[in-house]
């Protein structure tokens, strides 16, 4: 085995996508060099040095943490290109033309170093049209690697050799891509936009076609073909705007000049509607207007008989939006197929037109069927692939509508579906793989080592995959927790609640699962099987729980509770076997501090992170004030401590949730000993590894000590700020009240400065506040708010 080991990265271009690459390789902790052309004036680095302070004001963020914007080494192609030979992969991403980058190729080709990776990463460009003039040493290190924007979060990027790249390249870049970066790979031919923006972009025009067949506006479209269909909420003209209409302009033109003899080419002319809008330079929401424009606070849709921007918010009829709240996906595609509804009409069209592509497309464009579904999935934001929609709803009947419509005329194109389509199957992923034309058998999942580390992988509809909710050897199990392994050493404890709230059953399990991992295993992991799916670790305490005990017994009632919630937290943070928590997605209130107890944390790059209670006018009560003491007496190690208890006063006290991993390490969510991992499905695996490591390293329980607090010193302090934003009109006087609640816990009490105080002390200071709060009716009018709404309530 020979490792592959990049140790610097350098992207040739700083555009939009150049320069966000750029940061996802900070992010990801590679170096990495930033080219462009020299500045025609002022500093000759200036091209590149505007795309980086650029990088910091963009939404979403592309830094995890953006202080980490310095860390891009800047330079051009005059005076730097000697820096090439110190890098193990080069990227190139400037605009789409041919021209041009044959034009960049020759300039840099000298400076590559002989084994490093060279990829470009066009969006539909052909990649042996591209390696045209290279000699077959370079040809051979050539492939294409597209990345879908923003590149921090969209998870896929597709991979596309040409006949003469090494396939030992292909498959080090796969692992890196994959494990380093955090990405789903999927493998594409060479064909004009690839395999996503090919069917992706295919079907925005099927769809804009469609629309107008129907008489459907803009915004009824989106409301049609966003959430309620399991797709991007922008749906579809929305999505136009985001990616920007002249790079759709683009992709479109790609497909016309290079798919002449496709039987679906008439699809492929730029709307009439679309045309306009690029001629107008209203290029969607980079330009302020496109199919949408934003007036004041509302949001305008252009009318497309007047060209004019009119009001929008038009949304499915009652009876569709029913018809798509069918969880059968047979009984849903029937309905729409034989609905005389035009909106229900309008649906079973796309959908027609979409697999009649697909199947006639697949042998030319995918090795197999399960890539088509990936791209769609991790490139569009769909939760569901196309194949696997056709699948689900039954394959042969749907098969059969497809056909029908065929016939009569009512399809995009003549073209008849392939034979394979009635070849008596029921669909086209089966549990030994997903099928594919070309090589007229099923395609098993890739079995490169990277992949080793996924215990649960992406899975796909029909093909029955492992899944890490049933997976493995249950030890316990009922409504709100399962204990489980993998017959080794580690025991799993999986949260069942919705969204992973904390209950009294899962605090139950919580000591369960002590109790078991003590006697048994070498560790205990908290880790959800819907991590790497975009769940929750867990969105905190959960309050509809404590309604009905509150209503009948009051705050007496509640107060147990909360006792038993932080001698939980205790009993994990003092266990005798190492506990790791696996963090993905929201870790918020109650569930931060279930993380904050762990002895060490591996979080996904993409973890929300915050002690939120404020937002319903409580207190954190579950010991995460007291770990912000804890903490602030450990970094302050005899300094100042106040210096570093306002940083975990402020996140506490505005609810701060960080935006990244990264960014909950520097406010001390996370520590620096704890791991951060870029692809969520490796999760479970490095949480694993940690707990034995330390296991067998000879993991000990933290001794209990006292803790040196900032007393009445510190309280009067950090009061006297708010007393400012109270009279300044920046706080209400409730927030006020919670500020200094929680300053007086965080500063350990009315005590001397300095005075030393055990955890007990801080949870009891937690516990009080916490049962005032629960009392008080401003608090009561921002958990009913929150409860009702969904959002927090300021008053």
């Amino acid at each position: 085995m020979s490792n592959f080991i990049v140790k610097k990265v350098a992207v040739l271009g700083a555009g939009v996508m150049g320069a966000q690459i750029a940061a996802h390789c900070i992010n990801a902790r590679v170096p990495v060099v930033l080219f462009d052309l020299p500045a025609r004036e002022g500093a000759k680095n200036g091209i590149v040095l505007r795309a980086i302070e650029n990088l910091k004001k963009l939404s979403p963020a592309p830094f995890g943490n953006k202080d980490d914007a310095a860390l891009i080494e800047v330079a051009n192609y005059e005076d730097n290109l000697d820096l090439l030979a110190g890098c193990d992969l080069i990227i190139e991403a400037i605009a789409e033309r041919m021209d041009w980058k044959h034009d960049l190729y020759k300039k840099v080709a000298p400076h590559i170093a002989p084994n490093a990776i060279f990829a470009s990463n066009t969006s539909g460009l052909s990649i042996t049209a591209l390696s045209d003039g290279f000699d077959s040493e370079l040809k051979a290190r050539f492939c294409g690697v597209h990345f879908f924007n923003p590149p921090r979060y969209m998870h896929l990027v597709e991979l596309i050799p040409t006949v003469a790249t090494n396939p030992v390249i292909l498959d080090q870049l796969e692992g890196f891509l994959a494990s380093t970066l955090g990405k789903g790979v999927v493998r594409a031919i060479d064909t004009p936009n690839f395999i996503a923006n090919r069917v992706g972009i295919f079907g925005m025009l099927a769809t804009i076609h469609e629309a107008d067949k129907f008489g459907l506006s803009v915004d009824v479209v989106d409301d049609l073909t966003g959430a309620k269909l399991g797709r991007a909420k922008s749906g579809t003209f929305r999505t136009a705007d985001v990616v920007g209409l002249d790079t759709m302009g683009h992709v479109i033109r790609t497909m016309q000049d290079h798919l002449k003899d496709d039987p679906f080419y008439s699809t492929y002319a730029t709307p009439p509607l679309l045309e306009k809008l690029i001629a107008q330079g209203a290029l969607g929401q980079k330009a302020g207007a496109g199919f949408y424009k934003k007036v004041g606070k509302d949001i305008q849709r252009i009318d497309a008989a007047s060209g004019e921007y009119v009001t929008g918010g038009g949304k499915a009829d009652d009876l569709v939006a029913r018809i798509l709240k069918e969880k059968d996906p047979v009984k849903r595609m029937k309905a729409l197929h034989d609905s005389t509804n035009p909106q229900a009409q309008f649906l079973w069209a796309i959908f027609r037109d979409a697999f009649h592509y697909i199947a006639f497309h697949l042998e030319s464009i995918a090795d197999n069927a399960r890539d088509v579904d990936f791209a769609l999935r991790w490139g569009f934001g769909w939760n569901l692939g196309p194949f696997e929609t056709w699948q689900a709803a039954g394959w042969q009947q749907v098969a059969t509508w497809v056909k029908e419509d065929i016939d009569a005329g009512k399809a995009l194109s003549t073209a008849p579906l392939p034979d394979w389509v009635f070849d008596g199957r029921t669909g086209v992923h089966a549990p030994e793989g997903s099928f594919s034309p070309a090589k007229k058998t099923s395609i098993g999942r890739s079995e490169l080592a990277v992949y080793q580390r996924q215990a649960f992988r992406a899975p796909v509809l029909g093909a029955g995959a492992i899944d890490g909710r049933t997976a493995g050897t249950t030890v316990f199990e009922d409504e709100s927790v399962r204990l489980w392994h993998q017959d080794d050493d580690v025991l799993i404890l999986s949260l069942k609640t919705k969204m992973h709230v904390i209950g009294a059953g899962v605090i139950a399990g919580l000591s369960r699962a002590i109790a078991e991992a003590e006697a048994n295993y070498k560790g205990l992991v908290i880790w959800s099987a819907d991590a790497a799916e975009g769940g929750a670790f867990s969105a905190g305490a959960d309050l509809q729980s404590m309604l009905p005990l509150f209503m009948s017994g009051g705050i007496k009632a509640i107060e147990p509770e909360v006792a038993k919630l932080q001698q939980a937290h205790q009993a994990l943070k003092y266990a005798n076997v190492p506990v790791v928590a696996a963090v993905a997605g929201l870790a918020l209130g109650g569930g931060c501090e279930l993380m904050l107890h762990a002895a060490r944390r591996v979080a996904s790059i993409e973890s929300y992170i915050g002690l939120v209670e404020v937002g319903v006018g409580l207190i954190p009560a579950g010991g995460g004030l007291k770990e912000a003491a804890v903490r602030a007496a450990a970094d302050a190690k005899g300094t100042d401590l106040l210096q570093f208890l306002k940083n975990y006063f402020t996140n506490a006290a505005t609810a701060a949730v960080s935006k990244s991993a990264l960014e909950a390490q520097k406010m001390g969510y996370l520590k620096s000993t704890d791991v951060i991992v870029f692809n969520a499905y490796e999760l479970l695996h490095v949480a694993k590894v940690e707990a034995r490591a330390m296991f067998d390293a000879g993991y000990r329980a933290p001794m209990k000590t006292l803790i040196p607090v900032a007393g009445r010193y510190g309280i009067a302090t950090v009061t006297a700020q708010l007393v400012n934003m109270r009279d300044g009109g920046f706080i209400s006087a409730h927030d006020f009240k919670l500020g200094a609640m929680i300053a007086a816990i965080v500063c350990g009490g009315d005590v001397d400065e300095g005075s030393l105080v055990n955890e007990q002390w801080l949870l009891d200071l937690e516990r009080k506040a916490f049962m005032e709060l629960l009392n008080h009716p401003k608090t009561q009018e921002r958990i009913m708010g929150m409860m009702q709404t969904g959002k927090p309530v300021r008053n």
